[in-house]
């Protein structure tokens, strides 16, 4: 029977997204299991708070900027990142997403949403990948959508790196399979992050009503971050020999009201003998 060593107590990790929603809640649940944490994002200063109160609760977390639309910025934090620490974990959080339109395309914005979500992740596994198999443990943890099984209109550049994302992480999966490095895909639905908050008002009105004709909001409640981070920390704190390949994780819809049982009519005596 095959054997699997423990993880070690400490697993150093990489969030990118870190600055807010989903990495940000996901830096937050590794430090607090006591993982030390190099956030990357955009927004350095936001990465600096993070890491002051990740500090200021016991935990280790080292800021570095990373954009991964820019190849140079991501071979950089990735050099600066094994420096800091010998990583265990990579949990790719980062995401861009933009109201477009297929049939008016926008070739330049397309192109910066798929170096964002897919072609920068893609770089950045391949530059912390090989010593993660050279010591045979790791985990790779891919934050993708429900965008991959319910796509959705006005989001085409969103829905194809997403699907590439999926496609690019299932390959993974079978070409380490043997190697003691595991990829986890965790897939949410609709949660409440700042992505979308940059949108033009009125066009956000018109896709979401556009969502709602074709049945992708089916209810207005969304997941909290720290949902989609606990499924993450699931992936990542399996046992040994425990590989979580897909995990969809959904909003539920709110209770509706119970109804009380009508109460059974009062026979009708008037009259009788």
């Amino acid at each position: 029977m095959a054997r699997f060593p423990a993880h070690p107590e400490r697993r150093p990790a990489v969030v990118t997204g870190a600055s807010s929603g989903i990495g940000r809640a996901v830096a937050l649940a590794l430090a607090a299991a006591g993982h030390p944490v190099v956030l990357g994002a955009r927004r350095l200063s936001r990465l600096e708070a993070l890491a002051a109160e990740i500090a200021a609760g016991g935990g280790v977390a080292h800021p570095l900027r990373l954009d991964l639309s820019e190849p140079e910025s991501v071979d950089a934090f990735a050099k600066e990142g094994l420096q800091a620490m010998e990583v265990e974990l990579l949990v790719s959080a980062a995401g861009r997403n933009l109201p477009d339109s297929a049939t008016s395309p926008a070739p330049a914005q397309f192109a910066e949403m798929m170096a964002v979500n897919l072609v920068g992740v893609q770089r950045l596994v391949g530059a912390l990948l090989g010593p993660m198999v050279e010591r045979g443990r790791g985990d790779l943890v891919f934050v993708t959508s429900e965008v991959v099984r319910l796509p959705r209109v006005r989001n085409s550049a969103y829905v194809a790196s997403k699907w590439g994302l999926h496609g690019y992480a299932r390959t993974l999966q079978m070409e380490l399979e043997g190697t003691g490095v595991r990829a986890s895909i965790v897939q949410p639905g609709q949660t409440l992050t700042e992505m979308g908050s940059d949108w033009d008002p009125a066009a956000t009105t018109e896709v979401l009503d556009e969502w709602v004709r074709w049945g992708v909001a089916r209810h207005d409640h969304f997941l909290r971050p720290g949902a989609v981070a606990a499924a993450v920390m699931a992936a990542v704190q399996a046992p040994p020999g425990t590989q979580f390949s897909l995990v969809e994780v959904e909003p539920q819809a709110p209770a509706a009201p119970r109804r009380r049982p009508a109460s059974p009519a009062k026979p009708d005596t008037e009259g009788s003998s």
